[in-house]
Parts: C-alpha cells; sequence; structure tokens
C-alpha cells in the first residue's frame, strides 16, 4: 500500500479524498465503547474484538490511507445530550485536537503530496459550548478549513440550523466551512443558505439503495406499484446516464426482484441529483 501512492492511487482514484478520524463511528457504537482522556477503547460489532483509538494513533491511519483532508478526532455526543455532558464531551475533544495537531506537525506525507487536517466544532445543541468550540479551534490552529460536527443526530432540524448560524458567525468566511453527515436535500439548502461550503452524508446511496429517488418533482418509491406500467424514464430531467436510459417500470421490476443492479441504479441517480442540486 505504501508504495501504490496512498489507498485511492492504489484502486485508481485520482480525486480528492476526505476521511473521517471515526468519532461519529465511536458515537455509534454506545454500549460497547469506552472514552478516557487518553482515547476510546471499544468491540468491533463484527467479532467483539477490543481496540483502542487515541488521537495520535487516528492520525497515523489516515496518513497512511493518503487522505487530502483528514479530520481530528472528537466526541459527537447525542443530540439530546444534557448541558453537563455536552460540555466535558466539548473538552474531550478540545484536547483531543491538541494531540492530533500536535502528532499532525511532526508526522510527513506518505506519499509525497500535501495533507489537511481540520478541526470540528462541537457543543451539541448549546449555543455558548458552540461558540466556545469555534473559538478554540479557530485560535488555537489556522486550519485551511474547519467542519462543524455533532448535528443531525436527534435534534430538531430547526435547532441544528441555529447551530450552523452560531458557528459560521465565527469560522473564517475565507476558508471551507464543512458539515458533517447533513443530510436532505432541503437541509442542505438550508446550509448553504448559512454558509456551508461541503457536506457528506450516507442519504443519497444508502435511500437510493432502499429504492428511494431524489428529483427535482419530488421524491418517488420506486417499489410503489405505480410504477409497475410506466415506462417513462426514470427522470426525464435527470442528468446521468441512468436516468434515461432505464424506465420506472425497469426499475420498479429490478427492487421487486431484489436485483443488486437496481441498488446500483438507485445510488447513481441520487448521487447525480445531490451533485445537480449543489452546483444549481
Amino acid at each position: 500500500l505504501e508504495q501504490s501512492g496512498g489507498l485511492h492511487k492504489f484502486n485508481g482514484f485520482d480525486r480528492p479524498m476526505l476521511t473521517d478520524s471515526g468519532g461519529f463511528q465511536v458515537f455509534s457504537l454506545t454500549g460497547i465503547r469506552k472514552l478516557s482522556l487518553e482515547g476510546c477503547e471499544f468491540r468491533s460489532h463484527i467479532d467483539g474484538s477490543k481496540h483502542f483509538f487515541t488521537p495520535e494513533k487516528v492520525m497515523d491511519i489516515q496518513r497512511i490511507i493518503g487522505a487530502d483532508i483528514m479530520m481530528a478526532f472528537d466526541e459527537c455526543p447525542p443530540g439530546t445530550s444534557d448541558y453537563s455532558y455536552a460540555k466535558k464531551s466539548l473538552d474531550l475533544t478540545h484536547s483531543w485536537l491538541k494531540r492530533c495537531v500536535k502528532r499532525f506537525n511532526e508526522t510527513e506525507p506518505k506519499y509525497g503530496y500535501s495533507q489537511a487536517l481540520f478541526p470540528i466544532v462541537q457543543g451539541c445543541v448549546y449555543k455558548d459550548l458552540r461558540l466556545e468550540s469555534a473559538h478554540f479551534i479557530t485560535d488555537y490552529y489556522d486550519a485551511p478549513g474547519y467542519a462543524i460536527g455533532g448535528l443531525a443526530v436527534g435534534e430538531p432540524a430547526e435547532v441544528m440550523y441555529d447551530m450552523i448560524e452560531v458557528v459560521n458567525g465565527v469560522l473564517p468566511q475565507n476558508k471551507p466551512r464543512y458539515l458533517m453527515g447533513v443530510g436532505t436535500p432541503i437541509n442542505i439548502l438550508e446550509g448553504i443558505e448559512r454558509g456551508v461550503d461541503m457536506f457528506d452524508c450516507v442519504m443519497p446511496t444508502r435511500n437510493g439503495r432502499n429504492a428511494m429517488l431524489f428529483t427535482s418533482e419530488g421524491v418517488m418509491n420506486m417499489r410503489n406499484a405505480k410504477w409497475a406500467n410506466d415506462f417513462s424514464p426514470v427522470d426525464p430531467n435527470g442528468h446521468c446516464f441512468v436516468d434515461t436510459h432505464y424506465t420506472k417500470a425497469y426499475l420498479h421490476h429490478l427492487f421487486k426482484s431484489k436485483e443488486l443492479l437496481a441498488l446500483q441504479i438507485g445510488s447513481i441517480h441520487n448521487l447525480a441529483f445531490y451533485l445537480w442540486l449543489v452546483k444549481e
């Protein structure tokens, strides 16, 4: 792997790649993980084996993968966390950031090209904690970009929008602002309105695999019987080949038959729709 020029070079992918630090994945393992100032101990949901993440190890892993943008190790508290837990979690995230920056500065890219480290704003749904975090990460580390984490994890959408406004009032306007794990097409438009530049989310591919297609005319559930005899294109306003190459009836048939091609078509369509949406 190290001789191949990084994971994405190894697989023939020559475009920018961003890797998460594992903070959200740690959040999703609640019940089989333990947090401490040193790091996070967790058990694999696959075979029960024990693992330990430290900020230093997370930096090393992302260096070796060859990510163009690396994320700092953070804790992602649930959107329903009380103030006391959110404050304790934020202090942990800030402590880990210091160690991430130190390790990042002590190491070199593995494959000869530059890598960027983005700190992550946390603070749950509490305005003062979000402001504290935004000021801390921008004062502590002059990064090429900054991330907003810990949203879309159980809190109402309007609260999420409020937190984005609060944070983006502090984060530099001349650097990318990355909203992590968001979201629906409406969430993305609301985020752009509030100054967000970058997004990531499983929604286009996960929903596409489950027969939900996003279109400019609304959402379509391709398992519905109404599509069984509709031989019009999947999306006549579409922006990729699958939209005009296949019909709604055929895609409905593929989903009902549990054909893997259905999952591919749904994923490709939704990704193309999301790319069109942000370009517009």
